[in-house]
């Protein structure tokens, strides 16, 4: 049985400036909370939790403060990055103890016991498309070409079409920075980790695996391939991945954390 050393992974948790405040019927900060609570009681023993990204739905100041306060019922490391939603100065405000690269973006490496986890900065004021600008990009391709380990990628925006038409006009718009940052490192790619898409999502892009989950809160519909653009929601059960990683294996359960249906013995 080989040894596996145990992350979490969290994402779009999309707080509001309301601690009890509602986004499409639902309290984020409680669905937060409640996903902490069942971390605790199931995976004390998880190495770190990663959060990628759309902390906040409108990047409002107090957001980060009950985003904080959720996050300190966790007895691990939490390791966020932005999405489309956040505001970069108000997070950092919050999260001064989070990484930035020279830039300013947040933008930073952790050294895991197998892998090197990158972690990068597609937000953009003003904009909900991802941006991956050059000063961007020339962090990664530095990042990369030092890693003497696997490398694990953890992203807001996907930087390739995921067949929900509404989704990909606004996932990462300008992928050529992104693809000259990794071009002829893409075997250093172990697994790439996104969220924004609000659903559960697995497969490769160019030889490097990929995958994704539903967000805490609200979550998007499979509506694929419509002409009309519109992102339409549906309430289905939010997820986080227990991730579980060894020298020779990068193995994703995906936890439903509200489930309440009862288990059972299987068999004769």
């Amino acid at each position: 049985m080989p040894r596996f050393d145990k992350y979490i992974h969290l994402t779009d948790t999309h707080l509001v400036q309301d601690g009890n405040g509602l986004l499409y019927g639902l309290c984020p900060k409680q669905r937060l909370q409640q996903a902490v609570a069942h971390i605790q009681q199931h995976h004390t023993d998880a190495r770190a939790v990663f959060i990628t990204g759309d902390l906040t739905h409108y990047g409002h100041e107090q957001a980060y403060v009950h985003l904080r306060e959720c996050l300190s019922g966790l007895s691990m490391p939490v390791y966020p990055i932005l999405g489309n939603h956040d505001s970069r100065n108000n997070f950092q405000q919050h999260f001064a103890h989070i990484a930035r690269d020279a830039n300013g973006f947040v933008q930073y490496v952790l050294e895991l016991e197998h892998q090197t986890a990158i972690f990068l900065d597609t937000n953009e004021p003003g904009v909900h498309w991802g941006v991956f600008c050059e000063k961007r990009a020339l962090w990664l391709r530095a990042q990369l070409e030092q890693a003497n380990k696997p490398v694990l990628l953890f992203m807001h925006h996907p930087f390739f079409p995921i067949g929900i038409t509404s989704m990909d006009k606004i996932s990462l718009l300008n992928t050529k920075p992104f693809e000259t940052a990794i071009e002829g490192l893409q075997h250093k790619i172990a697994h790439f980790f996104f969220g924004h898409i609000h659903r559960p999502i697995l497969g490769s892009f160019k030889g490097i695996p990929y995958s994704t989950l539903r967000g805490t809160n609200h979550q998007v519909a499979l509506v694929l391939q419509d002409p009309s653009l519109r992102i339409v929601g549906k309430n289905e059960g939010p997820q986080y991945g227990v991730l579980m990683l060894s020298p020779e294996q990068v193995l994703i359960h995906l936890e439903d954390f509200l489930d309440q249906e009862p288990t059972y013995l299987l068999g004769g």
